[in-house]
């Protein structure tokens, strides 16, 4: 009787598993009866083939059926197999006398037998279906895991783990055997069920873990000494000097201990993602990191564990997300072909959702994906070419489209923080696994997507993802040693920009141009974005030259800097601005002087490109009056940034008292104090006179508080004075009306004579 084979669900790292073959295809139709259940194999409980079937004359399996017995006509002629089998024979010789001939010749046995072999069958009873069927647990049944799980819905009795069965255990496994290995392997399991809240698996365990401190004394045991007594077990004593790994399933006693190592790794994997603790998840990644020679031996093991390390070098603390790389690094290492291109493409994806949203905190932890995953695709540059390849072809398609239909839905597709990470990714990755003859023809369409998405849309709102892009390229130019023109992007923005424009509002709060891709219309018209801005134009000019200094092209590449530097510098009129912007001339001033010295002294033509590319390597090994100051200069500027994010962290720390506003009222109050003195209109008869010395407009102090208040927005406080119900808020005046009424009794005559008039 065969066995159907168990087909298990593909994850997203492969397809079946390679190490384990379905059996071959039974010859003989087979009734099969199938217990409903998910993901289970289908119990075949007895075979039988009809009478009638005509055999073939060139197989002798037809020889070897067994007819259903529970069938009500042959049942009732009482006939045993052996006197069937007879039958069969004798009609053989009828239908195919040439091969029962060859059956005489060759095998007496099959047909020289006894009526009484069948003794034992006639009084046999028909066979008939049992009323329960055993069912198959979710990781299969004896064969699969080495654990009986009985019948459905019956309960076992489990063992309660104690603290001295661990210890017990744990003085025991200095001489591990198979049997103590499988009570620990089925303690572990049900502890990890315990901790997932599992009660049917808990039930079905033969142990019972309900103690917490139980709970950590197994799980300590087991991440701590448990694998170096499983490889003492299966190897003995490891050979001094050898770095090699041993591969377990090479040891004479694998096949007692693979099924329980296969429990015991399943139930590490479900430990991981149930863990919280940041220290004690640490500890188990250490141990999967050592057990990974064991998940190697199990292509679907292996493909969970896979599966939940990318999950953790994405979104875990930053000790597990190295952990867990160092686990990825591993695995693909040692199975390039079979994991290493299903698991760049599940980081990759991985990668871009994470890249949705950009903050200063989540900075760091994009720049480290980007890295970790450039280290994975430069195991194997195939690989990485077919990667790299289909996502810039990828992005080169979005950028398409938005140029095409000019849309706003297109816009947003290109201009957001996935795509400009995707080119920062790559441009690392180019530039990192440079030279490269497979990777080298992608530097073309890469340098063109970076530009387009430059030109798209080029307004000042978007000056920051201009920045993201001119420091990708630049990086990309200097690493693979190929020009591309980084520089005009640069110095058109010294053209769009009126740097002596005075700001619309003041900002206390500088603008971080790491973390923002576009402007609001608001930050266009402060202070602290002109600042900024400069800040990055010096920054980008000084870097890409810095990437230049050493070619023998210098002095004409930066012409074009060196022209526009010196047009700001004679129209700028802010101090600041000036002083930046005129040290970098003179250091690249100074830098092209050097070069053209240096050139004069060559001996060789500029055709010999083999003598130019001699003397530019010479260059740069004794370096240039630029690549000197770049050096000091980033080492100033990186501890700038280190200051400014140790200082973020020390002002969340610290316990500042909180500024305490003056209310509206308060200031309603201060304006009705400041106005009564300013116009006192008291009922007295020298009211007038106090007020003319006072308040009169002609007078300077009146003028100037005047001014002072249509500065300060001064109807604000006016409406507030009138509504408080003063003397001027009954009149229903303002304070510029009773100016106008102030100015003597000229007034008052001139508007009765009007009025007599116009009677």
């Amino acid at each position: 009787m065969y066995r159907g084979a168990v087909q298990y669900e593909s994850l997203e790292f492969g397809a079946e598993e390679s190490g384990e073959k379905a059996p071959p295809e039974n010859p003989l139709p087979e009734l099969s009866v199938v217990v409903e259940g998910a993901d289970q194999a289908p119990h075949l409980l007895c075979g039988g083939q009809q009478e009638d079937r005509k055999p073939h004359s060139s197989s002798p399996h037809w020889l070897c059926q067994s007819v259903r017995r529970d069938d009500p006509h042959l049942s009732s002629q009482h006939k045993g197999y052996a006197s069937e089998h007879k039958d069969q024979l004798s009609r053989l010789k009828l239908r195919d006398p040439e091969f029962y001939k060859f059956l005489q010749e060759n095998d007496q046995s099959l047909l020289n037998f006894s009526e009484s072999d069948s003794s034992e069958d006639e009084g046999q009873q028909p066979h008939s279906l049992p009323e329960t069927l055993e069912e198959a647990s979710e990781e299969g049944d004896e064969d699969e895991d080495g654990v009986s799980r009985g019948l459905k819905g019956k309960k076992r009795d489990s063992v309660p783990v104690t603290l001295a069965m661990v210890e017990r255990w744990k003085h025991a496994s200095k001489h591990l055997t198979p049997r103590l290995f499988h009570e620990v392997v089925q303690a572990l399991r049900a502890a990890v069920a315990t901790a997932q809240g599992d009660q049917e698996g808990a039930e079905a365990s033969k142990f019972q873990v309900t103690d917490s401190a139980v709970f950590n004394a197994l799980v300590s045991f087991c991440i701590r000494d448990l694998l170096g007594c499983l490889q003492k077990l299966l190897f003995g004593k490891a050979p001094k000097g050898s770095s090699r790994v041993q591969q377990p399933s090479s040891s004479p006693l694998w096949g007692k201990l693979r099924l329980d190592v296969k429990a015991y790794l399943g139930s590490v994997i479900q430990l991981v993602a149930c863990v919280a603790e940041t220290t004690v998840a640490a500890a188990l990644l250490q141990h999967v990191g050592n057990s990974v020679p064991y998940f190697l031996t199990f292509p679907r093991q292996c493909r969970m564990l896979l599966k939940r390390m990318v999950t953790l070098w994405s979104t875990g603390e930053e000790t597990l997300r190295v952990l867990a790389f160092l686990v990825l690094s591993r695995v693909c290492r040692h199975k390039k072909d079979t994991f290493l291109s299903p698991v760049l493409k599940q980081m990759y994806i991985t990668y871009v959702r994470n890249c949705k949203f950009t903050s200063p905190s989540a900075l760091p932890l994009i720049n480290f994906m980007q890295r970790t995953l450039t280290e994975l695709l430069a195991l194997d540059t195939g690989v990485a070419y077919q990667h790299a390849f289909l996502y810039i072809r990828q992005l080169a398609v979005h950028l398409r489209n938005a140029m095409t239909t000019r849309r706003k839905e297109t816009y947003q597709s290109v201009y957001n923080w996935q795509f400009v990470h995707c080119l920062r990714l790559w441009c690392h990755v180019l530039s990192t696994m440079c030279p490269s003859e497979a990777l080298q023809p992608l530097i073309y369409p890469l340098a063109q997507v970076v530009i387009g998405c430059i030109k798209l849309v080029p307004t000042a709102r978007y000056y920051p993802l201009r920045m993201h892009c001119v420091r990708a390229l630049t990086l990309l130019s200097e690493r693979t040693g190929v020009f591309i023109p980084v520089l005009p992007f640069v110095l058109e923005v010294f053209q769009q920009v009126d740097f002596n424009r005075r700001p619309g509002r003041m900002s206390s709060k500088p603008i971080n141009f790491a973390v923002v891709l576009k402007l609001s219309k608001v930050n266009l018209q402060e202070k602290a974005y002109r600042d900024g801005l400069l800040e990055q134009l010096y920054d980008l000019t000084l870097e890409y030259l810095h990437s230049q200094a050493h070619t023998i092209a210098f002095p004409e590449l930066a012409l074009p800097a060196v022209l526009q530097l010196k047009s700001f510098l004679r129209e700028c009129k802010v101090a600041n601005y000036c002083r930046q912007m005129r040290q970098l001339l003179e250091k690249v001033q100074e830098n092209a002087d050097h070069i053209c010295s240096r050139r004069q002294r060559a001996s060789f033509g500029v055709s010999s490109q083999q003598a130019v590319d001699a003397w530019e390597k010479q260059t740069r090994e004794e370096g240039t009056p630029l690549t000197k100051y770049y050096s000091q200069w980033r080492k100033l500027r990186d501890r700038e940034i280190q200051l400014e994010i140790s200082g973020k962290e020390q002002l969340e720390d610290l316990d500042f008292p909180k500024i305490k506003r003056p209310k509206l009222g308060d200031k309603k109050d201060e304006d009705r104090v400041e106005f009564k003195d300013l116009f006192d209109l008291d009922s007295d008869e020298d009211g007038t006179t106090d007020f003319s010395e006072r308040g009169m407009p002609g007078s300077s102090g009146a003028q100037q508080r005047a001014e002072d208040e249509d500065e300060d927005g001064s109807s604000s406080s006016e409406a507030s004075h009138l509504e408080d119900g003063g003397p001027d808020a009954e009149a229903g005046l303002v304070p510029l009306e009773l100016w106008l009424l102030a100015q003597g009794p000229e007034d008052e005559l001139q508007d009765l004579q009007l009025s007599e008039e116009e009677d």
